[in-house]
């Protein structure tokens, strides 16, 4: 992976070559990304352009030994960490990373920008909330202990560092605050404020901004091969992440059923059907993966966000498809001045919630009774 591969955050790139060819490598470094806009290609294109022997103009050679190692996710001195749990795929009572790394490899390969349910359904582990468990920082540590196999940097890409409990974090913590020479460790997170505040403190941290709509759109058509109209579809609609617009475009099913539990919920709040909201909960609980609800929770926002645009009299900027602008227009002039706000940190709380494994049934029976509340 290149730093030329990757449209957008020019300004970052200019910042890791920089501090690369300087010499003064940062020991721990944080990405932090809105879900799927480039964060973690963004970090690839790093860990290639340190243990790059050829770079050109800001960019790594792409072809000496390092690069085409890199570019298969073959490098014998980096080492990935990414949340796993037991899998029909992989027969191991205590996975670690390591158990899934062809899986890994071929997913990344594939989509670089893709999604945690992405890596969950490619992992085998959907239904189940992945972890990042001890037995992860042990294999790491061990690694660290032995001789580098190449003479470049060795490198710890950790992706989603806020699924690491505390007991992982602290057998780490002393590699991270002091690594061995010419080692960086690299985290790249979507929810910044989730990540242990120990390991958060000891990081560079860098924001990878989400993408221009033009850019987007530009990236879905040239890069991925997409048809332009959709792609400007979703260039509108997805909030700048390369992730979310694969997604949506790989998955017109499940947005379609999103969107008719969304609308369900809302006429009934809106209509003060009490019991209608509790059956829309009903579907949401009976999506059939904990990611998959989460996945609804961020459906769901980004719908508040376009009814908020709506309210606000700027429709235009909101990316509504032509065929739902007569439902948000509606919502938009039934809901109170301060609703989306107030529901967007409903959305929130339970998002929280999923992720500490409370009962998704009991979840979103409480969040719909609460937004018929506030509405």
């Amino acid at each position: 992976m290149r730093f030329a591969d990757i449209p957008g955050n020019d300004g970052l790139k200019r910042t890791l070559a920089a501090m690369a060819d300087s010499g003064r490598v940062g020991h721990a470094m944080l990405l932090f990304e809105n879900e799927g806009c480039g964060a973690l290609p963004l970090a690839l294109a790093y860990i290639q352009y340190l243990n790059c022997t050829d770079r050109k103009d800001g960019d790594s050679c792409g072809e000496c030994p390092a690069c085409r190692q890199m570019s298969k996710l073959v490098y014998p001195d980096t080492h990935f960490v990414f949340p796993v749990n037991t899998s029909r795929k992989v027969d191991v009572s205590r996975p670690t990373s390591e158990s899934f790394l062809p899986l890994w490899r071929e997913l990344v390969l594939k989509n670089p920008y893709f999604l945690e349910s992405g890596l969950y359904s490619a992992l085998g582990i959907e239904g189940k909330s992945g972890v990042i468990a001890i037995a992860e920082a042990k294999r790491i540590l061990e690694q660290l202990s032995l001789a580098p196999v190449a003479d470049g940097f060795r490198s710890v890409l950790m992706w989603l560092p806020e699924k690491m409990n505390a007991e992982t974090a602290n057998k780490l913590l002393k590699a991270v605050e002091e690594p061995p020479e010419k080692t960086v460790f690299i985290f790249v997170t979507h929810n910044p404020d989730r990540v242990l505040p120990t390991v958060f403190s000891r990081c560079q941290s860098y924001r990878v901004l989400p993408l221009q709509k033009d850019g987007l759109e530009e990236a879905l058509t040239g890069i991925f091969g997409k048809d332009p109209q959709a792609s400007r579809q979703q260039a509108a609609i997805s909030g700048g992440s390369i992730g979310v617009a694969l997604e949506a475009m790989g998955e017109r099913e499940e947005y379609a059923a999103f969107m008719q539990i969304f609308k369900e919920l809302m006429q009934a709040v809106s209509s003060r059907d009490l019991l209608a909201a509790i059956e829309a909960s009903d579907r949401i609980s009976a999506l059939d993966s904990r990611e998959k609800q989460k996945a609804f929770c961020i459906f769901a926002s980004e719908c508040l966000r376009k009814i908020f645009l709506c309210r606000q009299n700027v429709p235009d900027i909101a990316g509504i498809p032509p065929e739902e602008a007569g439902f948000y227009q509606e919502m938009a002039s039934k809901a109170d001045r301060s609703f989306c706000p107030k529901a967007l940190s409903l959305i929130d709380r339970t998002v929280m919630l999923l992720d500490r494994n409370v009962n998704g049934k009991m979840l979103f029976c409480d969040l719909a009774g609460r937004i018929y509340l506030i509405f």
